[in-house]
C-alpha cells in the first residue's frame, strides 16, 4: 500500500508516518513547511492550492490519502481575520483533496471532531448522526470539511476524534505539567466531558482503516470511560507526581475562551468493533505510555 499523508509537522501526522513505515508501506507527508523534521519522504504543500494539490498528489499516486493536516487553532479561528484562512484550509483544503482522490480512484481518511455537534446534552453522539450544529468557527469549518468528502467520494472515512495528545506538538497534557510544576494550585474545568486520544494508538487504528474497505463515519477516542478536564488534570498530576492542588470550576466561572465549548463531547465508539476494528486503549494507559515517552526523549519541559 501507498500512502500520503497531509500535515505530518503536528501530532497526529507525524504518529501516522510512524506506524505506516513500521508496516512497511511506501509513504509521502506533506505539510505547509518547506522542510518538515522527519526521517519519512517529505514534499512541501499547500493544500488551499488546488493546482498543488492536484499535481503533488497525481505524482504520489497513492493508494489512499490520510488527510491530517488543519487548522486547529480554536480560540483563534474567531477572529474574523483569520477566517477566511480558516475555511481555505479546512474546507477548500479538504475539497481539493477529494478532488484529487476522486480522480485518481484513491481512499481518503479525513480527520474530525466532535464539535460538529451542537455539545449540549449527556448522550454520546452516535457516529452517524445528522443533527449538526457546530457552535464555533472551527466545528463549522470541520463540518463543511466532511461535507466536501461526503459529497465528492464514496471510498472514504471520516474520523471524528476529541481531546487530541501526543509526542509531537502542543496538547492539554503538556500545558498542565507546565503549569503544575509551576503554580500551587490550577482552575481545570469540570463540566466539559469527553475521553482523550492518544495520537500514536489513532495512527494504528488509522492504518488498519486503510487497510479495508469499511467505508463510513467513526468515532475513535481511547476507551476508559468519560470523564471531564478535571479528572484528566488529577490523573495527570497523580502519574507524573505533582503536588498542585486542581480546583474545579465550571467553563462560565473559568472564562477566558472566544470559542464555544462543548459541554458534551462523549463519543459513542461502538460502531468500531462491529466493524472489527480494535478499540484504542484505556486512556489512563496512553497517558502512562505519554509521560514515559516525554521523559525518555527528553521534550517533558516543554
Amino acid at each position: 500500500m501507498k500512502a500520503f499523508v497531509t500535515g505530518i509537522a503536528g501530532q497526529l501526522g507525524h504518529d501516522v508516518m510512524h506506524v505506516l513505515a513500521g508496516r512497511g508501506y511506501a509513504c509521502i507527508g506533506s505539510d505547509i513547511v518547506p522542510s518538515a523534521e522527519t526521517e519519512y519522504p517529505y514534499v512541501s504543500l499547500d493544500i488551499t492550492d488546488a493546482a498543488a494539490v492536484d499535481r503533488v498528489i497525481s505524482a504520489a499516486n497513492p493508494d489512499i490519502v490520510i488527510h491530517c493536516a488543519a487548522w486547529t487553532a480554536v480560540d483563534a479561528a474567531e477572529d474574523a481575520e483569520n477566517q477566511p484562512k480558516v475555511r481555505a484550509i479546512n474546507v477548500g483544503g479538504t475539497q481539493n483533496i477529494a478532488n484529487v482522490c476522486k480522480k485518481l480512484g484513491c481512499k481518503m481518511i479525513y480527520i474530525s471532531t466532535d464539535y460538529v455537534f451542537n455539545g449540549q446534552g449527556t448522550a454520546p453522539w452516535q457516529p452517524d448522526c445528522k443533527e449538526y450544529a457546530p457552535q464555533n468557527v472551527y466545528g463549522q469549518s470541520k463540518l463543511d470539511g466532511e461535507l466536501a468528502v461526503v459529497n465528492t467520494l464514496d471510498q472514504y472515512f471520516i474520523v471524528r476524534i476529541a481531546w487530541a495528545f501526543g509526542v509531537n506538538g502542543k496538547n492539554f497534557v503538556r500545558t498542565m505539567l507546565n503549569v503544575g510544576r509551576t503554580h500551587d494550585t490550577v482552575r481545570v474545568v469540570c463540566d466539559q466531558i469527553g475521553t482523550p486520544t492518544y495520537t500514536p494508538d489513532l495512527a494504528r487504528l488509522l492504518a488498519d482503516m486503510a487497510e479495508t474497505e469499511k467505508y463510513g463515519c467513526y468515532h475513535a477516542t481511547n476507551e476508559g470511560g468519560f470523564i471531564s478536564w478535571y479528572d484528566f488534570t488529577v490523573e495527570i498530576y497523580r502519574q507524573a507526581g505533582i503536588n498542585a492542588k486542581v480546583i474545579p470550576v465550571t467553563t462560565a466561572e473559568y472564562g477566558l475562551s472566544k470559542a464555544v465549548r462543548p459541554l458534551n463531547s462523549r463519543l459513542d465508539k461502538s460502531k468500531l468493533a462491529e466493524n472489527g476494528f480494535t478499540p484504542l486503549p484505556a486512556w489512563q494507559d496512553a497517558l502512562s505510555r505519554y509521560l514515559q515517552e516525554i521523559q525518555e526523549n527528553g521534550t517533558d519541559h516543554s
